[in-house]
């Protein structure tokens, strides 16, 4: 949910001084702001840092997810690890604020319109190596159930927001498209609600939020997967399918199936998954598109239209995938 934490300039001075060489504050601007986390270009006498205010601090969950990535980097997984203090750690709480210091990385973000057949590949195989190698990091854990949406919260969830866009004044285009899609998607789940996927088990442990914008490259080399917050365990097969959908859709809501196919065999073979794991995870996803409803809800119950202009493409993908799901099928699976 979107955050009520108001910004704030972060301690910088108070923070370097438990650093034994990381050198005096020169500037600090913001470069990013996120709901798990606030993000500033840090420049001090000694370099250049990425400072991450943590918003919903949990040291050690956030200690957690270091060690994570300083082991996945010593495996080869393109990570910008955090820098340690002092005293050995890499959490710094201040005034009861959670911040990180991480080295900064050169890079930029491209997403799946700017990758090659061959950047397609490599990014399947990247992911399958950050599942292979989270697995070799991480302690196991039990076996969770995962329940799939039930479509009569989803039926309860359109009639509330349908509402909620038509009864706004002054209307405009996104009020229009919002009830054209409410009423599309209900139509869409009346004919197929007797697909919901029975409760899902398993998994492993995930990246959790693998999408562009947690991914800089280096010209066509990734050069650091950002942003741990949400590693979890969860079925590994799902966020590669998730990822995929985020990389690869275009404004119009389609999928580039090409890059998708390059994409899901690299994954499989990094990750040895085979082809039957990829296709219920297929639609396991497509279910959760169907039922997800996440951009309406920010703008209309939380008020916060960040996420605004996802909406004609997430929305158009749902119609499109629900249209074109053997074709969708075959491109992750054969």
């Amino acid at each position: 949910m979107p955050t009520s934490v108001e910004p704030s300039a972060p301690p910088v001075g108070t923070l370097l001084r438990r650093y034994a060489s990381a050198g005096d504050p020169l500037s600090c601007e913001p470069v990013a702001q996120g709901l798990l986390n606030r993000g500033y270009r840090l420049a001090t006498t000694r370099g250049d840092y990425f400072l991450k205010h943590h918003l919903d601090g949990d040291p050690d969950a956030i200690a957690r997810q270091h060690r994570a990535t300083q082991r996945l980097g010593r495996l080869g997984v393109p990570v910008a690890p955090p820098v340690a203090d002092a005293e050995g750690s890499t959490v710094a709480v201040i005034g009861g604020r959670c911040y990180a210091l991480h080295p900064w990385i050169e890079g930029r973000h491209r997403d799946g319109a700017q990758l090659t057949a061959g950047g397609s590949r490599h990014l399947g195989s990247l992911l399958g190596l950050v599942h292979i190698c989270l697995e070799r990091v991480m302690e196991a854990e039990p076996p969770a159930t995962h329940e799939s949406a039930d479509p009569a919260d989803s039926f309860a969830l359109i009639e509330e927001l349908l509402g909620l866009a038509r009864g706004r004044s002054p209307r405009d285009a996104f009020d229009e498209l919002a009830e054209h899609r409410l009423s599309e998607r209900r139509s869409l789940l009346e004919r197929h609600a007797h697909r919901r996927p029975p409760a899902g088990g398993g998994g492993g442990w995930v990246h959790g939020d693998f999408h562009p914008l947690n991914l800089l490259y280096q010209d066509a080399e990734p050069a650091a997967i950002v942003d741990w917050d949400r590693l979890a365990v969860q079925p590994r097969a799902e966020e590669a399918v998730r990822a995929a959908v985020i990389f690869f859709v275009r404004p119009t809501g389609e999928l580039e199936l090409a890059k998708v196919r390059a994409y899901a065999r690299a994954y499989r073979q990094a990750a040895g998954a085979d082809a039957g794991e990829l296709a219920a995870a297929v639609h396991r996803v497509w279910w959760e598109r169907l039922n997800d409803f996440w951009i309406l809800r920010w703008r209309y119950q939380l008020h916060d239209r960040r996420a605004d202009a996802q909406f004609p493409a997430a929305s158009a993908l749902a119609v499109w995938w629900t249209r074109e799901y053997e074709a969708v099928c075959e491109a992750f699976a054969g």
